[in-house]
């Protein structure tokens, strides 16, 4: 694949094309409707299945998105609209992301300690001497 046809292609995680959303703090259902592009029943529908997604209410019983709620709005639209992701493999797909984001060391650690029993029979030797030499 030549440079530009991956580039034009773009990074999994982010969308080719972004809309700019605004500097506030929170955005009404309407308001992250039109940013997003999707009516406002799709919003609702997607907060039933992806459980990180989660706009606090108002009072008044209004969903109120935060900056972050509309990012990750937008990921959902780029992996089910433009990858073709079903519902469940883009909620597999942000668990993933999530743990790797969490862990970021996670692929590291697996090839320094492939067998982790022995390098924690190894541990146990090194403090055994190490007793041995304190006392």
């Amino acid at each position: 694949m030549s440079k530009s046809a991956s580039a034009a292609q773009g990074h999994p995680d982010e969308p080719a094309t972004k809309p700019a959303i605004p500097g506030k703090l929170y955005f009404r259902i309407g308001e992250a409707s039109r940013i997003l592009g999707v009516p406002p029943h799709v919003l609702r529908y997607w907060e039933t299945e992806f459980p990180s997604l989660a706009p606090r209410k108002s009072p008044g019983g209004q969903r109120m998105y935060r900056r972050k709620d509309l990012e990750l709005l937008l990921l959902i639209k780029h992996l089910l609209y433009e990858r073709k992701f079903t519902i469940a493999g883009a909620r597999q797909w942000l668990a993933e992301r999530a743990r790797r984001r969490g862990n970021p060391l996670a692929g590291e650690q697996g090839r320094l300690f492939a067998d982790p029993m022995a390098t924690l029979e190894q541990v146990r030797r090194e403090l055994a001497e190490l007793i041995e030499m304190l006392k």
